[in-house]
This record gives structure tokens, C-alpha cells and sequence, in this order.
């Protein structure tokens, strides 16, 4: 079993913030946070790009570059490979490997299973070590139907994880991680389970997906509206030297 597989725990589930840029990423490692999860809408958002387009394949690999060598664990999100062909998408993987990361989170975006199950057994073989978290958008995109037969084919092509945003009911929840014997990662969002509700579920990886790179958003949006009425800023922001040193070549914590 691999560190970050080790993380995966049966009632103390992994909370995989996802950082956008390097300082986020740092500022996040700061805080304690062992393995850190990017988020592809905020790569892309970041850089005026649309998520979900295979649009921003050398900005991810740049990030998971820029952050492989800090002394946190690395999951990156690769959108669905960027790519339909299996053996692209496999070096990829090959590629975020080299450079540190070592997880990679698949997503089907309700394409053909069987070509996704091809996308995960194909890095599974190039990179055996690398955790390959398989997400499908069943309740992401749709209404949730065949969600047990598409985990069941991510699991069986090797999937180490499995990925289901949107689901948000507790009894479909408990019903999922139950079946399978591989992490269930869920999306967290604010009005649905709590983290220990979650782990009560049987959850075992928690991820924030952009909820903070938009929360991030929000802060600087409420701050310039505070400005502009005469109020003073609410909420907390770090100092000039304290962002300036997120860059700097010493330890992120």
C-alpha cells in the first residue's frame, strides 16, 4: 500500500483540499494538510480557459510539476486524460509520475464506459503505483443511473478509488461505499453531509473539489463591495510577506 492509499481510512476519511495554483497549494500545506488535490475549474478559470475541454493538459502538467517536489502528497485532476485514447492518456499519467504526483483523479463526463474502464486498466499498466481515483458523473451530469455498473467496471479495470460528486443522499451514500472494497470519495458541499457523517457513511476521501478556488473568489468580491460602500473588509487575509514567502524555496509548513 502506497502513503497516499494509506490516507483512505475506514472512519477517519482523507480531506483532499484542492489547490489552483502553487501559493494556494502551499498556504494549504501550511495548514497541516498532507496530500493536496488540484482543481480543474480553477486551472482553467485561472487562466481564462473552460474546464472540462481537454484545454488545459501543459497548464496541469506545469502545476503538478511545479508542486510534484513539495513535501505534501499530490493528486491531480486530469479532467477525463485529456485525451479518448487510452495510450495518450496513460503517458499522461507517466508524465505527472515523473514529475512527483501520485495520484490522478479520471473523470467518464457519461461517455461509453468501456472506453473509460480502457482509460484506468491503461495507466494502471504504465504506472502501477500511481492511485487512480475513477470518477463518474452519473450524479454529477444525470440522475444517478448506472452508477453500480460504471464502478463496476472502473473497479474492475484496476481503479484504486472511486468517485461519485453529487452524491449527496446518506442512505445511497452508505449504500455505495458498501459495495465495493476500494475507497468511496465524495464531493463535499455545504449542504449536504458533514465530514463525520461522511465517515459514519463509510466514506473514505472527502474531496473539496473548487469549492475554494469560488469561495476564494467570493472573499475578493465581498471585499471590493465593502470597499465601495464604505465599510470596512470583513474576513481575514494573509500579509503581504506571509503570500510573498508561499514562493520562496523553504518548506511550505
Amino acid at each position: 500500500m502506497t502513503a497516499f492509499a494509506g490516507l483512505h481510512r475506514a472512519g477517519e476519511p482523507l480531506l483532499l483540499p484542492c489547490a489552483w495554483d502553487h501559493a494556494s497549494a502551499r498556504a494549504l500545506a501550511a495548514q497541516g494538510f498532507g496530500a493536496i488535490g488540484t482543481t480543474s475549474l480553477g486551472v482553467a478559470a485561472a487562466a481564462g480557459l473552460p474546464d472540462g475541454a481537454s484545454a488545459t493538459r501543459d497548464l496541469t502538467l506545469q502545476l503538478a510539476l511545479a508542486l510534484g517536489s513539495e513535501p505534501f502528497l499530490l493528486s491531480v485532476d486530469a479532467e477525463d486524460g485529456f485525451s479518448d485514447d487510452p495510450d495518450e492518456v496513460a503517458q499522461f499519467a507517466r508524465q505527472l509520475a515523473a514529475v512527483g504526483a501520485v495520484g490522478i483523479n479520471l473523470e467518464d463526463r457519461l461517455g461509453p464506459a468501456d472506453r473509460h474502464a480502457a482509460k484506468i486498466a491503461a495507466v494502471k499498466s504504465a504506472v502501477p503505483g500511481l492511485f487512480v481515483n475513477a470518477r463518474t458523473d452519473t450524479y454529477w451530469l444525470g440522475d444517478g443511473e448506472g452508477t453500480p455498473d460504471r464502478l463496476d467496471a472502473y473497479r474492475r479495470a484496476g481503479a484504486d478509488g472511486l468517485f461519485v460528486p453529487g452524491l449527496t443522499d446518506p442512505r445511497t451514500i452508505a449504500a455505495v461505499a458498501g459495495r465495493f472494497d476500494v475507497p468511496l470519495n465524495v464531493l463535499y458541499t455545504p449542504d449536504g453531509p458533514s465530514l463525520p457523517h461522511l465517515a459514519d457513511l463509510g466514506v473514505r476521501r472527502v474531496s473539496l473539489g473548487s469549492l475554494l478556488y469560488r469561495r476564494a473568489l467570493g472573499a475578493a468580491l465581498e471585499t471590493v463591495a465593502d470597499i465601495r460602500s464604505g465599510r470596512t473588509p470583513r474576513g481575514a487575509a494573509p500579509a503581504y510577506a506571509d503570500v510573498l514567502a508561499l514562493s520562496g524555496d523553504g518548506p511550505a509548513g
